[in-house]
């Protein structure tokens, strides 16, 4: 029942993302075009997905389990460090370049998109070779 329900929510997000524009990458590289063909539509969706998680975590933090029953693991972070910051840098440009993060690229990889095949292949290689940085610095 867990993964049925993991399933449905993971549906439902996918198609949020297709309906919000966020699968098309030449939407969401106009939106970052500050100073060129600006498309605001994108703000408008990260607005309510900031006040939709916003209201969840504030919700989530007063509970030990999820709805679901699982048990609740909120991160407990709340230091900027580099770490975190050549992430967000990393992370930033990989989405200006392709127009795609990780969430949408997986929904457009679905849906055939090949670019986002090629966004995900890359994503997952680079994933691979952090987990092996790593494992070398421990």
């Amino acid at each position: 029942m867990l993964n049925l329900n993991a399933f449905l929510v993971g549906l439902l997000f996918g198609l949020g993302l297709i309906i919000s524009g966020m699968t098309d990458p030449s939407k969401v590289i106009g939106f970052l075009d500050l100073a060129g063909a600006w498309d605001p539509s994108l703000a408008f969706v990260m607005g309510g997905a900031i006040l939709v998680g916003a209201g969840a975590f504030t919700l989530a933090k007063k509970r030990q389990r999820s709805l679901l029953g699982a048990p609740m693991q909120l991160s407990s972070a709340t230091k900027l460090d580099s770490r975190l910051l050549l992430g967000s840098l990393v992370f930033g440009i990989g989405w200006g370049i392709s127009g795609f993060c990780p969430g949408p690229a997986v929904v457009s990889a679905a849906a055939g998109q090949p670019k986002a095949w090629i966004f995900v292949a890359s994503m997952l290689a680079g994933m691979a070779l952090y987990s092996v940085i790593e494992q070398r610095g421990k």
